[in-house]
């Protein structure tokens, strides 16, 4: 095969085999296409853009929240608002799927309906005075509507933050998998099982370290499944487990007993059956958690910096905290192993509360000394990471691994539950259309407006970046072997489940040859991975950040291993750079969320009692930013991947609906109807994979949690008890925000009829 095609594309298996650069190139170009031509339609026809009328910001400006503001610093400051978990997500969870059904949703979503959305939104808001998507359905559709939707809204933020939020505990926090009893474990010869000191190991009773190379058999009947990886294995109290010391010994079940204990290497190998109780331990990631917490205290001495120390040098900040952050990843690898480990090594219910303490905090300072200066570094170091990342792509090239369609998971697999449609649609949100993002559009944004001309690059634009951040972490999971992203994105207790299916994806769609002949490092297994991140451990560790962090990890070091800097030491780095990259994304819209759910919070109960409407009273913002931060929360504590996720997705989703049934409502009552379409037609798609999504979760996936739970009560498991909570939490919450998008939904297409037969309203 030519040169030239192998650049493009080859054939591994029967089967075709794309590479990233003709991908990343068609795709920019398509979105090149739709800024340049579909944008200006939007522009100059539907929105009808006009410099000369006075933006809210300039007739309102206070210098707090109304202020013009540079269309470049603007554009900064609305795409870190947006860009959080859904585009670095939501394509590695759908990638189960194949990847070609995620990036097609990608290219059209964004193009058609995200885009569209968060431009008409900023644009219908900028013309209310810079109003929330609750005011202007007050003025659109009456005060009774707004209510409605301004509950709605309230949930919706809280459910979008439990999702954003469970992505960061997923990627820095540490886990206990709980293992089948009866699980078999054969250690070949001249390996040992590695007993870890009280000291080195914070569980009680103290855990054992099973070598790489170990061969696990979760059933009697499993044929095995081997572990490049090391793994450390504990029990719950009342129990330890130890080296096997021969036939009798409860974890010994193999039948060669003629081997020598602490002495000369064994002749034979050494099967262990775990007892009950047993659990695999993930710890925590310190290096990861150091480098976040030190984001914290370099954003607010940027604050300082640029509002008491030295104001208005914007450079300088820039400088100072760009280096100290990446300094901070450079220092971080220094905390494994040293005594200040077991303060950044934390449990999952120790990241949660940190995490939920971190919103409360940000949501409550002046804006000027953590979140802006935070969501200003974040900026440069996102827009940075995703060129830098473009760039790698385009020079490493890797084949995409990833099956172009997975026919073996097209009902549903372990990373999302659900059918292809219409749960792709779901999965895959932000990047495509976020309602989340309606939020910014008609929240802070809008008030900083300097010309109507700017909505066009601050709106459409930004929205078409962050469709870029989501296709580039597709290419990068997909960039992975099969079984490397199973291995990272299935629990450790599920594993058994999805061995078979596994299995057959590895057979269908295994390793290509290519990789190893060329020297690159997509080609390694998990436990080569873990060795060369530091000794992180990555089994198991769902969510799907962590699967990106190794994706983007390999990428950069492969491009700059062609361009001639090399050595696998500097993997490590990538991959720790990596996961601050994804948690700095998430933690912006997460701080930018709880205070916009604070305010939303404080509007509502504002109404009982008038001072909570005072965004300045300090009992109300930390009685409402309390609420909020308890809220999701709790959110995250009690739920898993597979039960947040889906439901973010249908609120997130709904939400949109909310947004481009608003803008549709503005458009028909302010004579604009002939260009309805535009909003119409998206509106239409996403209200019906939403309301499909909707129902099944209701009538199926979260019923069959409460089923699962009580099934577990039933034989005596207290675990039980908190699935049959979230199960109908979730339901209920569900439900609700579904019922009431359609009643908003319903209420404006009556409007809509209404007005369509009556003389149009003077247009403004």
């Amino acid at each position: 095969m030519p040169l030239f095609a192998l650049t493009l594309y080859h054939h591994d298996n029967g089967r075709l085999v794309l590479h990233a650069l003709p991908v990343m190139v068609g795709v920019l170009a398509v979105l090149a296409v739709a800024y340049r031509f579909y944008s200006a339609f939007l522009a100059a026809k539907v929105a009808a853009l006009d410099d000369t009328r006075v933006t809210p910001a300039t007739r309102f400006h206070d210098g707090a929240n109304y202020h013009p503001t540079n269309r470049w610093v603007l554009f900064g400051h609305h795409f870190a608002a947006i860009s959080g978990a859904g585009p670095l997500i939501g394509p590695v969870l759908a990638l189960q799927y194949g990847y070609m059904p995620g990036l097609i949703w990608l290219v059209v979503g964004v193009c058609l309906a995200g885009a569209v959305q968060d431009m008409l939104v900023l644009f219908v808001s900028t013309r209310t005075d810079g109003k929330s998507l609750g005011e202007i359905a007050r003025r659109e559709l009456g005060r009774p509507v707004s209510v409605v939707a301004s509950v709605a809204i309230l949930f919706i933020i809280v459910i979008a933050l439990a999702g954003l939020g469970f992505v960061v505990v997923k990627a820095l926090g540490g886990e206990e998998a709980k293992l089948p009893a009866g699980m078999r474990v054969t250690v070949p010869a001249d390996l040992w099982v590695e007993p870890l000191a009280p000291e080195k190991f914070s569980s009680d009773p103290p855990a054992m370290r099973f070598p790489a190379g170990c061969r696990v058999r979760y059933t009697v009947t499993d044929p095995g499944t081997p572990r490049p990886e090391s793994f450390v294995v504990a029990m719950t109290k009342g129990g330890s487990v130890r080296p096997a010391e021969g036939p009798g010994d409860p974890l010994y079940s193999g039948d060669n007993s003629s081997h020598v204990y602490n002495g000369s290497p064994r002749p034979v190998q050494i099967t262990y059956t775990l007892p009950p109780g047993c659990v695999q331990v993930v710890p925590g990631s310190s290096w990861g958690t150091f480098t976040i917490a030190c984001t914290i205290p370099i954003a607010l001495l940027v604050g300082l910096y640029l509002n008491k120390l030295r104001p208005g040098r914007v450079v300088e900040a820039s400088l100072i905290g760009g280096a100290m952050t990446l300094g901070a990843v450079v220092l971080g690898g220094y905390i494994p192993g040293s005594p200040l480990e077991r303060f950044f090594s934390l449990s999952r219910d120790q990241t949660v509360i940190a995490l939920t303490t971190y919103g409360f905090i940000a949501a409550v300072l002046p804006v000027w000394l953590l979140l802006g200066p935070r969501d200003y570094l974040s900026s440069f170091l996102k827009i940075g990471t995703v060129g830098l990342l473009i760039v790698s792509v385009c020079v490493a090239n890797p084949p995409l691994q990833a099956p172009i369609l997975n026919e073996t998971f097209l009902n549903g697999g372990p990373t999302f539950r659900g059918h292809l449609f219409p749960f792709v649609f779901i999965c895959v949100m932000c990047g495509a259309v976020s309602g989340f993002h309606a939020l910014v559009s008609s929240g802070t944004t809008p008030k900083m407006v300097e010309r109507e001309s700017h909505i066009r690059g601050i709106g459409y634009g930004a929205m078409l970046v962050e469709g870029v951040v989501a296709v580039t972490a597709l290419i990068a999971a997909a960039a992975l072997p099969p079984q490397l992203y199973y291995d990272i994105n299935i629990a450790i207790d599920d594993a058994p489940r999805w061995q078979p299916q596994v299995a057959e994806v590895v057979r269908r769609y295994g390793s290509d040859p290519l990789l190893k002949a060329d020297g690159g490092l997509a080609h390694l297994n998990l436990g080569e991975v873990e060795e060369k991140v530091g000794g992180e451990s990555l089994r198991g560790r769902t969510g799907g950040a962590v699967t990106l962090a190794v994706g983007m990890s390999v990428i950069f070091e492969d491009a700059f291993r062609w361009v001639g800097v090399k050595g696998d030491w500097l993997l490590k780095y990538w991959y720790h750079f990596a996961i601050m990259f994804e948690a700095l994304f998430i933690l912006t819209t997460i701080d930018a969320g709880t205070r916009i759910g604070r305010f939303l919070l404080q509007e509502t109960m504002g109404r009982v009692y008038a001072p909570f409407a005072r965004a300045d009273w300090l009992p109300g913002s930390l009685l409402a930013s309390a609420a909020i931060t308890c809220s999701w929360g709790w959110l995250i504590h009690t739920g898993s991947i597979d039960t947040i996720w889906p439901m973010f997705g249908v609120a997130n989703q709904l939400l949109s609906v909310l947004a481009l049934t608003l803008v549709t409502t503005w458009l028909i009552n302010h004579g604009r109807g002939r260009y309805a379409w535009v909003t119409l037609l998206p509106l239409a798609w996403v209200t019906t994979t939403t309301l499909t999504a909707g129902t099944q979760l209701i009538l199926y996936r979260f019923p069959e949690l409460v089923d699962r739970g009580r099934a577990m009560l039933a034989d005596g498991n207290p675990a039980g008890q908190p699935l049959v909570v979230t199960g109908y939490l979730n339901i209920t919450l569900t439900l609700f925000v579904l019922l009431s998008v359609l009643a908003v939904l319903l209420t404006a297409a009556g409007r809509w009829v209404l007005v369509w037969r009556r003389p149009i309203r003077t247009i403004t």
